[in-house]
């Protein structure tokens, strides 16, 4: 998503919401689910991982030049990769198109079975020490950007040390995972100054820079050329799947260094907003029409050019493309979007509930993308514990009982046209299966009785008790109307709310980043809205570990999306676990307890996974001229159209 203008997912930096009563939340699903296609028709083919189309038609045969791409929203923080650090640019057009990542997970088999397949990309193989807190990453020779300038351990290492000093020299720059003792580090201004002394030294480092670079007592040190080592304060199982994204896709550190730097923690260098930093895949921006659309241009010398038909289908991100060029349009108008699509003015497009009939009408022209049953693509609501009256867990069960569940599947995510919400208990994505639901917990469900029993043992006198706010995204039509379907369901069992439409800059973090504590608005009742929506439509892991949600959502040491302002000690137990290199056994056993607890106390209320790729609606396409591509590892976590690269056409056509 950018999820302040849409029904998708927005990692949004992980940095939502101004601290609230209830949000609701839908969560991406993340890298490795299972992505089946479908065609509207009654006839529909899937495949693992890929589109694909039921319609008999083979296309007129006349070879595409230029593709054509609708989006609902220009990028939050622009084209600048820079801004990886705080889980955007969202949505990223450039992702794998631009910039490839370490690590990826294969498309032909994204979570099929709950399984994660991780394939190698820029990195062709790693390992680790037999204590699991050493890593190895052997990296691909013969990678260069598209400027020419070569792919190295020189390289990975400076970025990967300029978002670390972008964070003000944080533990969990990481996108939140603090999993290194940056204590070791002596990183800063005189290291930039290092690196910066030549226009070469991410390529050809001088003696004294190497000195740095292959101190192995830091947490990352370049073995050599082609080989980065990582040390970590524990061991971390899931520390591949950690570079999929974000901070795992690579650019040109030296051309950063040439065109004025990283900038400061404060104020990062947007000379590269857009300019983008060049990157190793297939394509290049060529063009840039700020709010209005971007065009991109394969590049004449792609590392991948001479793979084989084999060699993608099994690293299908790998692809270097079909079309000589892309260009991607802005069109915040979802029947703009679809007159595009039905004219052939564009032919993949965002198509939400406003006009998501009209696809399903006409399956012999459209197919669009449909989620599995066990996605990280999921929906909810988050309750602010540190605010009345939903300080009360009793009061919060109260509404987890009262919410009629099928009718917001049926009514708002279209259950009864291709989509709808599969119940699901979290925090865990159901697609991490080894940590989902460990304690076999029922999800909780629609029953006025249990309900009105909850609110009267609360205590909380509902007469007079001044309405909550419901607030939503403006232009986001999913949230919209759950917001009114809950604030419903609250009335029938004489508890006030209304439903408060607000801009995106209403929205801000409620935990104080890293810190543990509350923000100081949390509380001015006079400005903070009570029920307040999660997200958008869908939310997305920022990285496909089964960690993601638990560091995250419930953690006292998240420096965002903490939404529900929720923590406690058995369930910071479990999170520990996590990253201080605990037993499997210990590990289940403490989470188990964690999601029981959880569940009793009621922070979230997970209200399903969703069917539709932005949970309202989906990536629909031509079946008539695109015969398949693929969305991001973390399916609306990175992007929320197609990864550029991976769209095939019906013609076959390899331009």
């Amino acid at each position: 998503m950018n999820y302040f203008a849409d029904e998708r997912r927005a990692a949004i930096g992980r940095t939502v919401i101004v601290a609230v009563i209830v949000v609701i939340l839908v969560i991406g699903a993340a890298a490795g689910v299972y992505l089946s296609t479908r065609s509207t028709s009654t006839t529909t083919s899937t495949t693992t991982g890929t589109t694909s189309s039921s319609s008999t038609s083979t296309g007129t045969g006349t070879t595409i030049n230029t593709l054509t791409v609708d989006d609902e929203t220009w990028p939050t923080g622009d084209l600048n990769q820079l801004n990886a650090i705080g889980a955007i640019p969202y949505p990223d057009w450039l992702s794998y198109s631009v910039y490839q990542s370490l690590v990826t997970v294969n498309g032909s088999e994204l979570y099929q079975n709950g399984t994660l397949s991780l394939e190698p990309m820029l990195a062709t193989s790693w390992n680790a020490s037999s204590s699991g807190t050493t890593w190895t990453f052997y990296l691909r020779h013969g990678v260069t950007f598209s400027n020419g300038d070569p792919f190295n351990a020189y390289q990975v290492w400076g970025e990967l040390y300029g978002f670390y000093y972008l964070s003000a020299n944080t533990s969990g720059w990481a996108v939140g995972y603090d999993v290194f003792n940056m204590n070791t580090t002596d990183f800063g201004p005189s290291t930039l100054a290092l690196m910066s002394s030549t226009d070469s030294q991410m390529i050809t480092p001088t003696a004294q820079m190497l000195s740095v670079m292959e101190n192995s007592s830091w947490p990352i040190y370049v073995i050599n050329q082609y080989e980065v080592g990582f040390n970590l304060k524990a061991a971390f199982q899931w520390f591949p799947q950690m570079w999929v994204q974000f901070t795992g896709l690579m650019f040109d550190t030296q051309y950063v260094l040439n065109n004025g730097g990283f900038g400061t923690p404060a104020a990062y260098n947007t000379n590269f907003n857009y300019n983008p930093i060049p990157g190793t895949g297939p394509y290049e921006v060529t063009n840039v029409v700020p709010s209005s659309s971007v065009t991109f241009t394969q590049v004449s010398n792609y590392w991948g050019d001479n793979w084989t038909a084999a060699e993608i289908q099994a690293n299908p991100y790998v692809d270097p493309g079909h079309v000589k060029t892309i260009v991607v349009t802005v069109q915040s108008d979802d029947a703009t979007r679809y007159v595009d699509l039905s004219s052939g003015s564009a032919y993949i497009a965002p198509i939400l509930s406003q006009d998501w009939q009209s696809v399903i009408s006409n399956p012999s022209k459209y197919s669009y993308f449909t989620m599995p049953n066990s996605s990280a693509n999921i929906v909810g609501i988050a309750m602010n514990t540190q605010r009345y009256p939903t300080n009360n867990t009793d009061f919060r069960l109260a509404i987890a009982y009262a919410i009629n569940y099928t009718q917001i599947s049926d009514d708002v995510f279209l259950g009864t046209e291709g989509g709808g919400l599969t119940p699901m208990m979290g925090p865990e994505y159901p697609t991490f299966s080894e940590l989902y639901d460990l304690g076999n917990l029922a999800p909780y469900s629609y029953n006025v009785a249990l309900a009105q029993q909850y609110l009267k043992e609360s205590g909380i006198n509902t007469a007079s008790l001044s309405p909550m706010q419901f607030a939503v995204i403006q232009g986001c039509t999913t949230c919209e109307s759950t917001a009114e379907l809950v604030v419903s369901d609250l009335s029938a069992i004489g508890i006030p709310a209304t439903v408060d439409v607000v801009t995106p800059s209403q929205y801000g973090p409620p935990l104080v980043a890293g810190s543990g504590t509350y923000a100081e608005e949390v509380n001015e009742s006079s400005t903070i809205a009570n029920l307040m929506w999660f997200g958008t439509a869908t939310f997305a892991p920022d990285e496909p570990t089964p960690a993601d949600s638990l560091l995250t959502w419930v953690s006292n040491e998240t420096s965002a999306n903490n939404w529900a302002i929720y923590s406690n000690p058995t369930v910071q137990k479990c999170i520990d676990d996590l990253t201080n290199g605990a037993s499997q056994s210990t590990l289940i056993s403490d989470c188990t307890a964690a999601q029981q607890t959880i569940t009793n106390q009621a922070p979230y209320i997970w209200l399903g996974s969703v069917k539709l790729f932005f949970g309202g609606g989906s990536i629909v396409y031509n079946n008539n001229v695109i015969k398949s591509f693929l969305p991001d590892p973390v399916f609306s976590g990175q992007s929320s159209t197609a990864i550029l690269n991976t769209v095939e056409f019906v013609n076959g056509q390899d331009e």
